[in-house]
């Protein structure tokens, strides 16, 4: 998906078995981003950073949902172990990652495989993206105050 595309109205069950779709949060933001595995130093990292700033990011209107390949059991346990108060879907299939352009080749240590690129989707009130951060710009452990310069 591009800047200007709309995000799919099916986004996926989270981590409590809840149906998510886009259609639930119009006429606020959303802060949609993907990241490899649950319980990971970075994707760790990045989920309190998000969960740290939480409530600056809804005092600018957003809402965040996170999504990889972890089933609904893992995302429950990283919720409950981080502490974190939004939705974490459980995209088993891929079929939303590889919608979003976020599944795809990667290289680690000189090994290419196939996965989660680590990114980032700012969607506005409309569902439509607005602006894009991929793996090479985001910085996990402070990766919300990115996103709030980004929206100030």
């Amino acid at each position: 998906m591009n800047v200007g595309d709309r995000i799919p109205e099916i986004l996926g069950i989270d981590q409590n078995g809840k149906e998510i779709k886009s259609s639930d949060y119009r006429g606020r933001k959303i802060v949609l981003y993907s990241y490899p595995k649950a319980n990971t130093s970075g994707c760790t990292a990045e989920a309190c950073s998000l969960q740290a700033h939480k409530a600056e990011l809804e005092a600018k209107g957003y809402v965040i949902i996170g999504v990889s390949k972890d089933k609904q059991e893992t995302q429950a346990k990283f919720a409950e172990a981080q502490g974190l108060e939004f939705p974490l879907i459980a995209d088993t299939s891929t079929e939303l990652l590889q919608t979003l352009g976020c599944w795809g080749e990667k290289v680690a240590c000189g090994r290419r495989t196939i996965g989660i690129l680590r990114t980032t989707y700012l969607v506005n009130e409309e569902g439509i993206i607005e602006r894009i951060m991929g793996p090479k710009e985001i910085k996990t452990k402070i990766h919300a105050e990115q996103i709030l310069e980004i929206i100030k």
